[in-house]
This record gives C-alpha cells, sequence and structure tokens, in this order.
C-alpha cells in the first residue's frame, strides 16, 4: 500500500512539473486556448420601466474561429437570465419599443443578409419584418411606436470607360476591368467599398413597405426622431467636397421632415457636429463637435441650440475631455454622457449649466485584445442606468446603477474560466518626462507569482493612434506576455487621449517626436527601481505602435529583440495608399507630400533603418488597407539587404485590426514570443 501511494505522488509530482501554466497557488496562468472561452456584454439596452435589459453577448466559436454575438435578456435585479431567441449568433442593435412591449434587433438569416426583427415581450414570438437590399443600421422607434427608422445603403453603378466586344458563346473572358473614379473607394477590414451612400429610410414597426426619407449623394448618419414624429435629426456631411473632406473632419447637424422629405441644415461650420439628441419636450438639441482649428487633436464639447439650429452655444463644462454617448435626462434637465480621463472611462451627468457629476468609472471592456477603451450604456424612463464594467481582471460584464448608488454587476459570464486563471497583477505607473517635465502614466502587469526579489525582462507594448488610449482594462495579449514571465509595460505617451487637449497635441507637425522619449524615460525608470535591467529590454507594437518600434530601434540598441507589427514605414507612400489618407496632410504634417516631401521623410522610420540593429520581427495582415503591406515590405526588405536578422510574419486574410479572429490574436501573440524567446539571456 505504501509502495502504491509513493508512485501515485510520484506520477501527480511529474504531471505538476509537466504543466508549465501551474503556477504556485495551484491555479493555471492564462493561456492561449483561453482566448476562444471569453465573453463579454456589448451594447446593453434597459427597458423603458427600467425592470429588463438586452444586450449583446459576445465571445468566440472554436470551431468557425469566429467572432459571435446573440441577444440575451436579464431582469435588472440579476434573475431571468435567458437567450432571447433561438438563434446562436448574428443577432444585434437590439432597442426597446417606447412602451417597452417590444425590441427591435437585427440577424443575418441562412440565405439573407442581415435583417430587421421584432421580439414581442409577452409573447416570445419573434418575426421578420423587412426584405431589405443591403444591411440595416442605426435603428431607431418612432415615438409612438408605430415605426422603425434606420440606415441602408443604396448601391450605385461604376463608371465604364468602353464597351467590350461582344465574347463568343461559351468563352471564357477575363473579368472586365473595375473603373473608379472616387477618392474613397476602399475602407480597411471591408475591402473595397462599392458604389453608393447610406439613406435613412422608415418602415412600419409590424411590416410592410420601406420608405426612403433622403436623396443625395451622401452618407447620412443614424436617425434621431423628435418627440412627436415630424422630424429626423441626424449628422452628415452633404456639402460638395465631401469625398475629399472626411466627415471626421467636418459635417452638420441636419433634420428632415417625415412627410415631405425637406432637409434642413442646423449647423453650418467647418468641424464635426455629430451625435444629435433632442430633449424630452422637443425643444433643444443637444449634440458634440468643435470648430477645427487644424490641429492633430481637439476634444468635443458639448453643444446646445433650439431644435430649429437658432441660438446655438456650449455647454462650459471645465472638463478638458472628449465627451461621447450623449442622453438626455428624462425630465431634460441634464445629460449624460462617456468620457476618458487618464486611461479610464467614466459615465458623467451633466446639469444645463454645465456642473459635471461622475456617475461610474471603468466603462468599457468591449476591446478584446489589447487595452483600449470602448463602452456603452442606456437610461430608463426613471434613471436606472445599465452598462459594461471592465477591470484587469475581466473584460465588459452587465452592470446596473439605481438611484446614482455604485454600479452593482450582475453578471459574471467570465468567472468558470477567470476565476480559476491566477492572472499579472495590473499596477497604475507614474514617472515624469525628461523632456519637459511632465507628468506621464502608464502601466505594469507583473508575471503571475511574482518575485520582488527577482528581476525580469521588460516587455514594452506601445498603442496605436497615437490618438487613442491605453488604461486598466482586461487584455488577453498582454495577459499571455506576462504569462510568459515578462514585466509588460504599457505607457500613455504625449499625444494619447484622455490627458487634455494641449497633451494630445503635442505631436502636431511632430510625429515621432517626444513621445520617444517619454517611452525610454519609462523604461529608464524601471530600471532605476529594479524592476528590470538593462540587457533584459523588448518591444513591440502595432500601426502607431508599431511606428513607434520601428522608430525606437532606429534611435538607439539597447533593445535585445523587437517586433514592429503592422507599421508605417514611409510616410510618403502610406498617405497616398491607405484609406484614410484625410488624417495627415496639415493635421498631421503641413501640407502634402508632395509639397513637403522632406518634412514627410524625416518622420517616416525607413530613415532610420540604417541605425538599425536589434533583431526584429515585422508583422502585417495581407490584407491591411490602412498601414498596406507594402509598409511592412520596406522595413523587411531593408534589414535583410543590411544583413539584420528579421523575419516578415503575413496574417493570411487579416485587416488591420490583425488579431479580429482568436486564432489571430493567439498566433500574433505566439510569433512575438517565439520571436523574443530567441534573445533571452
Amino acid at each position: 500500500m505504501k509502495s502504491y501511494k509513493r508512485t501515485l505522488f510520484t506520477l501527480l509530482f511529474i504531471l505538476v512539473l509537466a504543466s508549465p501554466n501551474i503556477n504556485a497557488q495551484g491555479s493555471p496562468s492564462f493561456s492561449a486556448m483561453d482566448v476562444f472561452d471569453l465573453q463579454w456584454v456589448h451594447n446593453p439596452q434597459i427597458s423603458p420601466d427600467g425592470k429588463h435589459i438586452v444586450y449583446n453577448r459576445r465571445g468566440f466559436n472554436k470551431m468557425t474561429d469566429r467572432r459571435t454575438s446573440s441577444l440575451w435578456i436579464i431582469n435588472s435585479d440579476g434573475s431571468g437570465h435567458q437567450k432571447l431567441t433561438s438563434r446562436t449568433s448574428g443577432e444585434g442593435n437590439a432597442i426597446w419599443s417606447p412602451d417597452g412591449d417590444r425590441i427591435a434587433y437585427t440577424s443575418s438569416e441562412e440565405g439573407h443578409g442581415s435583417e430587421i426583427f421584432i421580439y414581442w415581450l409577452e409573447s416570445g414570438v419573434t418575426a421578420r419584418i423587412t426584405q431589405l437590399e443591403s444591411s440595416p443600421g442605426g435603428l431607431a422607434w418612432s415615438p409612438d411606436g408605430q415605426y422603425l427608422s434606420f440606415t441602408m445603403k443604396i448601391e450605385g453603378r461604376n463608371p465604364v470607360l468602353v464597351t467590350s466586344p461582344k465574347k463568343p458563346k461559351g468563352a471564357e473572358w477575363a473579368p472586365a476591368p473595375r473603373v473608379t473614379t472616387r477618392l474613397n473607394y476602399e475602407q480597411d477590414g471591408a475591402g473595397y467599398i462599392s458604389p453608393g451612400y447610406r439613406h435613412i429610410f422608415i418602415t412600419p414597426a409590424d411590416g410592410g413597405a420601406v420608405r426612403q426619407i433622403t436623396q443625395g449623394d451622401f452618407d447620412h448618419g443614424s436617425p434621431v426622431w423628435s418627440p412627436y414624429g415630424e422630424h429626423i435629426y441626424f449628422s452628415a456631411n452633404r456639402n460638395e467636397d465631401h469625398d475629399k473632406v472626411s466627415g471626421y473632419r467636418n459635417s452638420e447637424i441636419y433634420s428632415v421632415n417625415v412627410s415631405d422629405q425637406t432637409i434642413t441644415p442646423l449647423t453650418d461650420r467647418f468641424g464635426p457636429d455629430s451625435n444629435p439628441v433632442i430633449s424630452p419636450d422637443g425643444k433643444t438639441i443637444a449634440y458634440l463637435g468643435y470648430d477645427d482649428k487644424i490641429q492633430t487633436y481637439q476634444i468635443r464639447h458639448i453643444y446646445l441650440m433650439n431644435s430649429d439650429g437658432s441660438n446655438k452655444k456650449m455647454l462650459e463644462t471645465g472638463l478638458d475631455r472628449s465627451p461621447s454617448s450623449l442622453e438626455w435626462k428624462a425630465n431634460g434637465n441634464g445629460l449624460y454622457f462617456l468620457y476618458d480621463d487618464e486611461g479610464i472611462t467614466k459615465l458623467a451627468e451633466t446639469d444645463l449649466r454645465g456642473k459635471v457629476n461622475v456617475l461610474a468609472e471603468n466603462i468599457g471592456g468591449t476591446s478584446i485584445g489589447r487595452p483600449y477603451g470602448g463602452g456603452s450604456y442606456s437610461v430608463s424612463d426613471n434613471g436606472e442606468i445599465a452598462m459594461n464594467l471592465t477591470s484587469p481582471e475581466h473584460p465588459a460584464e452587465l452592470a446596473v446603477m439605481s438611484n446614482k448608488k455604485a454600479a452593482n454587476l450582475i453578471t459574471s459570464l467570465n468567472d468558470a474560466l477567470l476565476g480559476n486563471r491566477t492572472l499579472g497583477k495590473v499596477e497604475d505607473y507614474r514617472y515624469k518626462s525628461s523632456v519637459d517635465g511632465i507628468d506621464l502614466q502608464g502601466w505594469l502587469i507583473y508575471p503571475p507569482n511574482y518575485d520582488e526579489s527577482r528581476s525580469y525582462p521588460l516587455l514594452v507594448e506601445i498603442h496605436g493612434g497615437p490618438i487613442s488610449n491605453y488604461g486598466p482594462r482586461f487584455t488577453p495579449e498582454l495577459q499571455l506576455f506576462a504569462a510568459a514571465g515578462y514585466v509588460v509595460f504599457y505607457p500613455n505617451m504625449r499625444g494619447s487621449t484622455s490627458y487634455g487637449e494641449e497633451f494630445g497635441n503635442l505631436l502636431y507637425h511632430d510625429y515621432p517626436g517626444d513621445d520617444y522619449h517619454d517611452i525610454m524615460d519609462g523604461v529608464d525608470k524601471l530600471i532605476e527601481d529594479r524592476i528590470t535591467s538593462e540587457d533584459s529590454l523588448f518591444v513591440t507594437g502595432g500601426s502607431a505602435g508599431g511606428i513607434m518600434t520601428a522608430w525606437m530601434i532606429g534611435k538607439n540598441n539597447r533593445f535585445e529583440s523587437a517586433a514592429v507589427v503592422k507599421p508605417v514605414m514611409n510616410w510618403i507612400s502610406k498617405t497616398l495608399v491607405a484609406d484614410n489618407y484625410f488624417g495627415y496632410a496639415e493635421y498631421r504634417y503641413p501640407g502634402q507630400p508632395w509639397e513637403e516631401f522632406e518634412t514627410y521623410w524625416k518622420y517616416s522610420p525607413v530613415s532610420l533603418v540604417g541605425n538599425i540593429e536589434t533583431p526584429t520581427l515585422v508583422m502585417v495582415g495581407t490584407e491591411d488597407l490602412r498601414t498596406p503591406l507594402s509598409e511592412a515590405k520596406q522595413l523587411y526588405g531593408a534589414l535583410k539587404i543590411r544583413e539584420i536578422e528579421t523575419a516578415l510574419v503575413e496574417i493570411p486574410g487579416a485587416s488591420h485590426f490583425i488579431a479580429n479572429r482568436p486564432s489571430q490574436l493567439i498566433t500574433k501573440v505566439d510569433h512575438i514570443l517565439a520571436w523574443f524567446k530567441k534573445s533571452r539571456k
């Protein structure tokens, strides 16, 4: 018997040693295949009476390697949690009817594109009410619950320059050429954009004919009904130069008369006016925007105007942050909104004099991959608020706030997984800039079961944008880096959002610039604090983070290894080829590339490629239209010519959102870790 027990103990001991993800406390670290089991709450919509919430339950399908989206419903007290329909995926955009007896949503059926469906709460019956030519978006109920408005693209035609000769019967000729005369003809993630424009439509809520209520060769934003249903408000760029000046830079607020389709502009300045919401009494429109001053970063402001466009004024909140997601209070005496502050997304309210009160923090957790922002909320008629909340320990869960008390989590979608994993601890890290002494912030993720007496290799992970931010949000990619034994440092260097307009605009006509020093200052402080050592430095980043990674290894040889992911290497070629040309000339750099060749070249990482000695992995998606494949190849080709250790990893079918599919997220991390492992001491 003793021999049997000793043998059993020995076998168990060997099994523990053979399991690299089992930590000292007995719970495994987060691992690559765990990615498939993550779930998160998206777009929570609370019923008008505050009793029920419908939301998108999102996750991954291990067999199809795709993201899933299905609708679930739950009582506001956390009871009655169940699937809304029998569909397992392809559902979204749920919105309650004004009296709360129905839910409109979109779903894709076999043999159909996306259509509009209605779910009747009392009977549990669901029915499709449309037969549309293309996918609908921006669903909104009319105030009386009789109609639904939505946006839909009306397809156009490409120009034809020649008429091809008639091919013989049965012949198999090459496809006819595609002729394009538009400036905006492709988009990352979507590919070639077929001709046409997005318009606003209405349809009876019980099914029937669809009626188009906007006209013209312009794209129109999501519709918002007036309280009595006579008008619909929307944001659009209906200016003559709309093809050249994106709505990202210039748009107006419009109203359209539902009866006669007369469109009236309500704003008329150069700048992006958007997100119109109408007060409950129909007298005041709140919206977001700013007067475009032609700079790299500007914060949005909340504006108020009469419903006819008169008496415009900015709401003086004194908040040097960009608000988003405006909603009126039911009594019309104030507004709700979201904003990012030092890497944290907050839900706030303001009265009509601009007095701001924060209601909740850590909204979001929907950016699965890296720790970006993004979240949403909705408000019932009696002031109950549903929102998604995140933390470093979990992605978005559903929370409810009543009577302005602390938000209460009512779902635990990830407990079965993450409750049995030891995650790396996340810590706020503050330091000073050596350039101008400004305060800087970043975060550290320590390896699971971190030992303070040890020195660990440092992995610097740089966010994209660069006009964006990281925060203390759950991040599978960075947790996987930490589980591999790295201290992960992810900073919000100058140019990041959530620190005010001046901080965000420090890269104006100077990018990459002193943001390089901001990151290296953080590295130096971590070495000084003995969290890492000079001979154990690694760096990676994607998009703007890839640009900065390439810039850093062109500026110094301190890193053991680098992974440059979806970079811009040459601002001249990037600006003239990528799908977002409009964000650079004048706003990022003075003039166009052919006018300011030396400036564009000066800030191009390829200009430093002759200095690079660091072993460098280059990674990009083959369908990336934001930082095209040719950009990554410029770095790879230059390093090969210079005989610097390098490898090019192309992710088949991936757009700029390189980790959109779970297997792509896993392979991205695995390739970076494998490359770094070659250089680890």
